[in-house]
C-alpha cells in the first residue's frame, strides 16, 4: 500500500503529456479543416497570430507563477494528509478519481465567478471578445486572469487534499477538454446529444460564447458537464448558426488587436452586454427544451431587452 501511493508523487511523464496534448490540438485542427461548424468571421492567420501570442503569455505566467506555488503545495499536502480527500486513506484509484472530479467542480465555482464578480471580468473578458471560436480560443486568456488565479488554485490544492500526480493529470484532461469543446469541429448530433450529457461539447460550449447574455450566463462546466445540470445552468437549445460569438459591446474587429485586448482589464468604459444603443439582446421563439440540444437550421429570433447589462 505505501510503495503503491509513492505513485501519487510523481507527475505525468513530459513525453506522455505531450502525446496527449498536441495529439488532441493535432486531431482538432484537422476536424476544425475537414468539419467546420461555424462560419469564421476573421482573418485566420492574423486571428491565429493573436491567439497564439496571448496563449504564451498564458503559458509563461502559469510556469513562473502558479507552477512554484501549487507544486510544492500538492507535495506537502501528500506528505502531511492535508485536505478533504486525505481524512481517510482511500485507493489510490479513488482518490485520483475524486481529485479530478472536485478540482473540475471547483473550477466551475471559478469560472462563475470571472463572469459575476466586474473585477475578475475585466480580465477574463479577454478571453470572450474573440470573434470567432476555436481550439486557439482554448489557449487564450490574459496573463492577469492567469495571476489572479493563482489562489484559487492554492485552495484547491490544499483544501482538496490533491497530490501531485492528481493535480497533473487534471491539468492535463483540463487543456485536452478545452481544446476540444471551443473547437470549431462538427461532431455528429446524435453523437454530441449523448455526450454533451458527460462531457462538455463544441456545440454546448459554443453557446457559453454568445453574444447573448442570458446564453453566456449558461453552461460554466470544463471537463464533466453535470455541475451545470445540478445547478440548473445548463442551456443547450440554442442553434450553432444562430449564434454571433463574442460580446455585445466588442463586436469591431478594428477594438482587438492584442495591444488593445491586454489593455482591456484596465480601461473597461462600457457595459459589456449592450449595443451601442443600449439594449440588451435577447433571444426568442426557441422551441425546444432548455436542455435539449438544438439541431442547426432552427429558427431563433434574436431580439433587444430593456435589461440592464454588466
Amino acid at each position: 500500500m505505501a510503495r503503491s501511493r509513492e505513485f501519487l508523487y510523481r507527475e505525468l511523464p513530459p513525453w506522455l503529456n505531450t502525446v496527449l496534448v498536441f495529439g488532441t490540438l493535432a486531431t482538432v485542427v484537422y476536424f476544425e479543416i475537414k468539419r467546420p461548424l461555424r462560419k469564421m468571421r476573421q482573418d485566420k492567420l492574423i486571428r491565429n497570430g493573436r491567439n497564439v501570442f496571448m496563449s504564451l503569455t498564458t503559458a509563461a505566467t502559469i510556469s513562473l507563477t502558479e507552477k512554484p506555488v501549487t507544486a510544492p503545495l500538492s507535495r506537502a499536502v501528500e506528505k502531511y494528509g492535508f485536505g478533504l480527500l486525505k481524512h481517510r486513506r482511500l485507493p489510490v484509484w479513488a482518490d485520483v478519481l475524486l481529485s479530478v472530479v472536485l478540482l473540475d467542480y471547483t473550477l466551475y465555482i471559478w469560472h462563475y465567478l470571472t463572469h459575476k464578480v466586474p473585477f475578475l471580468w475585466r480580465f477574463h473578458l479577454a478571453h470572450h471578445v474573440d470573434l470567432d471560436l476555436d481550439a486557439s480560443t482554448a489557449l487564450r486568456f490574459h496573463a492577469g486572469e492567469m495571476l489572479l488565479s493563482v489562489p484559487w488554485r492554492a485552495t484547491q490544492v490544499v483544501v482538496l487534499g490533491i497530490s501531485p500526480f492528481s493535480l497533473a493529470l487534471w491539468q492535463t484532461l483540463t487543456l485536452m477538454e478545452i481544446m476540444f469543446h471551443h473547437s470549431n469541429v462538427r461532431l455528429p448530433f446524435d453523437l454530441e446529444k449523448r455526450l454533451c450529457r458527460l462531457i462538455v461539447t463544441p456545440r454546448m460550449h459554443g453557446i457559453h460564447h454568445s453574444i447573448v447574455r442570458a446564453e453566456t450566463d449558461s453552461n460554466w462546466s470544463t471537463i464533466f458537464s453535470w455541475p451545470d445540470y445540478v445547478h440548473g445552468t445548463i442551456l443547450l437549445n440554442v442553434p450553432q448558426d444562430k449564434i454571433t460569438i463574442g460580446v455585445t459591446s466588442y463586436q469591431n474587429p478594428k477594438e482587438l488587436t492584442v495591444g488593445k485586448i491586454l489593455k482591456l482589464p484596465f480601461k473597461v468604459d462600457r457595459p459589456s452586454w449592450r449595443t451601442p444603443q443600449g439594449e440588451e439582446l435577447q433571444r426568442q421563439d426557441v422551441p425546444a427544451p432548455a436542455t435539449s440540444l438544438a439541431p442547426d437550421g432552427v429558427q431563433a429570433e434574436m431580439m433587444p431587452s430593456t435589461k440592464r447589462g454588466q
